[in-house]
């Protein structure tokens, strides 16, 4: 598999070369560089008889202030970029199983030029925060009639409880956080592939406000 972080810009329109219009969201891909690359040979036994039994890459992506990094992270970056004065914002291991990329190695850059036009990519993000709303915005409620001495039930959810149990039931639609969940959408077009300014078109929407982190990686 290929596979890229990056940050949501915007949304936009491109024409194909049949002259449709078709929408699309602008991320602003990498570049992030290899920082460690694990193999499941090297790993220890117990890992192994575990879950650690695969090959993966560590990279890093963004900016950060060094002074801002713990230990362990300033070594694992000056182990592989002993020139870089700053550090990353987001360090993240990608399997490795099925790579489609060529044989990287500890400090190689990786930048939107790995993706092409029409590759079928999955794309994860975090999905706007609401803060704590009811039941019809959260859950699509119709809400109560204004009617038979109703006053104030437009929007309230109605009976929440069942009969002789004296409980309310585990996974009752209720009001509460809305957003900031981890929103995975399959099956994305790549439509155009700026490599000089690193931005990529996705056709469709993106999950997230501007400047989420995405992440996209080959099906």
């Amino acid at each position: 598999m290929k596979f890229i972080l990056g940050k949501k810009e915007y949304m936009t329109q491109l024409f194909d070369e049949s002259g449709e219009v078709v929408p699309g969201t602008v991320v602003s891909a990498g570049p992030m560089y290899v920082l460690e690359v694990k193999k499941a040979t090297d790993r220890p036994s117990s890992a192994k008889a575990s879950k650690g039994n695969y090959d993966s890459i560590v990279v890093g992506y963004g900016a950060r202030k060094i002074k801002n990094i713990n230990k362990p992270q300033k070594g694992l970056i000056k182990k592989a970029l002993a020139d870089k004065a700053d550090g990353f914002s987001v360090l993240k291991e990608f399997n490795n199983k099925k790579s489609a990329l060529p044989a990287v190695a500890v400090g190689d850059k990786i930048d939107a030029s790995v993706f092409a036009e029409g590759d079928k990519v999955v794309v994860s993000s975090i999905s706007k925060g609401k803060g704590f709303q009811g039941v019809v915005k959260r859950h699509g409620f119709h809400g109560g009639r204004r009617s038979h001495g109703q006053k104030h039930s437009e929007r309230e959810p109605g009976s929440i409880g069942t009969g002789g149990q004296q409980r309310v039931m585990p996974g009752m639609r209720m009001g509460g956080r809305m957003g900031t969940d981890r929103i995975t959408a399959k099956n994305c077009i790549i439509s155009r592939v700026d490599a000089e300014k690193n931005l990529i078109f996705i056709r469709g929407a993106i999950a997230g406000r501007k400047g989420t982190l995405v992440e996209i990686v080959t099906k």
